[in-house]
């Protein structure tokens, strides 16, 4: 009979695990932003919602988009657009972050500001429980 030892399992455990992850991210659309983002607005679609609860909304595992802001920005906002009850998860250099719909934007999640140079992972949820398309819309120009 053949035994392996724990040594040796969890290490090959864990590599097939990172490679699965990476990519998991390497399929996630990866966006540079800089301060002349053409085109302004920059338009991205995808499918809301998940699987994955969590406190902003139905999410899915991997994330819908990747920012790359390639220098800190004074101003930059992202507005989302969908059927259901669209969330935005922002995942970056300063935190974790969760937008909602509320009236005062019109039921689109808006997250606007100075944002700091780095890597954002962005999850596009939605508090129905349901997945809907998306439009995502980011720009430098204040409303």
């Amino acid at each position: 009979m053949k035994t392996f030892s724990l040594l040796t399992i969890v290490p090959t455990i864990l590599a097939i695990g990172l490679i699965f992850t990476e990519a998991n991210l390497a399929q996630t659309p990866n966006i540079e932003i800089n301060r002349n983002l053409q085109p302004d607005p920059l338009i991205l679609n995808g499918k809301s919602g998940g699987s994955v609860k969590s406190n902003c909304g139905n999410i899915t595992t991997a994330p819908n988009q990747i920012i790359q802001v390639k220098e800190s920005l004074p101003y930059l906002r992202l507005t989302v657009e969908s059927q259901g009850k669209p969330t935005l998860l922002i995942d970056g250099p300063g935190g974790k972050f969760c937008v909602q719909p509320d009236s005062y934007s019109g039921g689109k999640p808006e997250l606007s500001g100075y944002w700091q140079a780095g890597i954002y992972s962005l999850h596009v949820g939605d508090l129905s429980g349901q997945q809907y398309n998306y439009i995502l819309s980011i720009s430098q120009q204040k409303k």
